[in-house]
């Protein structure tokens, strides 16, 4: 069937107006970016290509909502899916490679790829989700969601927990494994995560659907607002503008540290994520005060589940394929901490009913991290 053009749907260029978008204003902060890059002002440069890539991954997740729309559900539901976490993929792969041709500056790079895939986790676990309870609670007195749904990403999270505390166990028990056995260790186990996440991807979008259909939460069926030529092409666009503001601030972030007196742990963890999901953490939170809980959850606890069972192991197996000794051993701090958040968030979610309490419960398991990875 023809494709129907209505009159009102969106350019690409009415996609990057900021009067149609307010976020669009910090798309300011690339041509920033380069003036600072070639005043040589590391500092600045780190801090405006962090900012950039926040309304560039807003476009990228919009012209993925796009062409979704037109897709179908389950194809759409995997665009999103593979695209949702596209801004992690392309930082820990610009820093993987760069490790691999740069060997002074592996160490670094390394630990920026660990940082910034158990940053992604607690961000979506405990700051979005803490802010979405939290909005949604003082709007709403008790929420209630599909309990079915979230206790299967509960248990992958578990899942891939456990492939992260035998590696850092195996390191720091005193165990005989040396660094190559953890690597290898680290590798199969990611393969295994990544046969996992298959089996989830057909579970939730082929043999129980039903499960995890959010559309009666939905206020009317959204039509698309672009072509998807169009949608394309911004999503294109985007990806590559995301990918240069990516391999400036990987090359710059070292330098941006040590300037600043910040611990590069800290950076990963911390501001990278944040920056990098902006617009997905606003959209979780704003939905969730709308009393859609199952498409907030969903929003918040799926990303986290695609970085812990899709993205780390694909990155881990990445680095093999480039030289580069990149394990699931992610240190014990950031082991422990990932552990108790995915625990904690299971807890307080376990009775299928949310409050504005329990929010504020998350956020300060998350500000106490936060402080934990600074001053340690």
């Amino acid at each position: 069937m023809a494709e129907h053009v209505e009159h009102s749907h969106h350019s690409v260029l009415d996609a990057f107006n900021p009067l149609h978008n307010r976020l669009n204003w910090l798309l300011l902060a690339v041509p920033l970016t380069l003036y600072f890059e070639y005043q040589h002002n590391v500092e600045m440069t780190f801090l405006f290509s962090m900012i950039a890539i926040m309304p560039l991954a807003f476009l990228m997740g919009h012209a993925t909502e796009e062409i979704a729309l037109r897709a179908g559900e389950n194809l759409g539901g995997l665009l999103n899916a593979t695209f949702g976490n596209a801004v992690e993929i392309i930082i820990a792969g610009l820093a993987i490679w760069t490790a691999a041709h740069h060997a002074d500056q592996a160490e670094v790079m390394i630990q920026l790829v660990q940082a910034s895939l158990i940053g992604s986790i607690l961000g979506n676990l405990l700051l979005v989700l803490g802010l979405a309870l939290l909005w949604g609670g003082y709007k709403h007195q008790t929420q209630s969601f599909n309990q079915e749904a979230l206790s299967m990403n509960g248990s992958l999270l578990l899942l891939a927990v456990l492939a992260l505390i035998i590696p850092a166990a195996a390191h720091h028990t005193g165990s005989s494994a040396v660094d190559q056995d953890i690597l290898d260790l680290s590798r199969y186990a990611s393969i295994v995560l990544l046969l996992m996440y298959g089996f989830s991807l057909f579970f939730q979008f082929k043999t129980h659907s039903h499960l995890f259909d959010v559309s009666s939460e939905a206020e009317e069926k959204e039509e698309p607002k672009m072509t998807t030529k169009d949608a394309w092409i911004l999503l294109i666009l985007a990806t590559v503008l995301v990918g240069w503001m990516a391999e400036v601030l990987v090359h710059s972030v070292d330098a941006a540290a040590e300037g600043w007196g910040l611990p590069t742990l800290f950076i990963g963890v911390i501001l990278l994520p944040f920056f990098g999901n902006a617009a997905e953490h606003f959209t979780a939170v704003l939905v969730a005060g709308k009393d859609k809980m199952d498409l907030s959850l969903a929003i918040a606890i799926g990303s986290s589940v695609q970085i812990a069972v899709f993205v780390a192991p694909l990155m881990v197996l990445f680095a093999w394929v480039m030289g580069v000794g990149l394990s699931l051993e992610f240190g014990i701090l950031e082991t422990a901490a990932t552990f108790m958040a995915v625990l904690v968030a299971n807890f307080i979610l376990n009775d299928g009913k949310t409050n504005w309490l329990e929010g504020v419960m998350l956020l300060a398991c998350y500000i106490i991290l936060a402080l934990s990875f600074f001053e340690v």
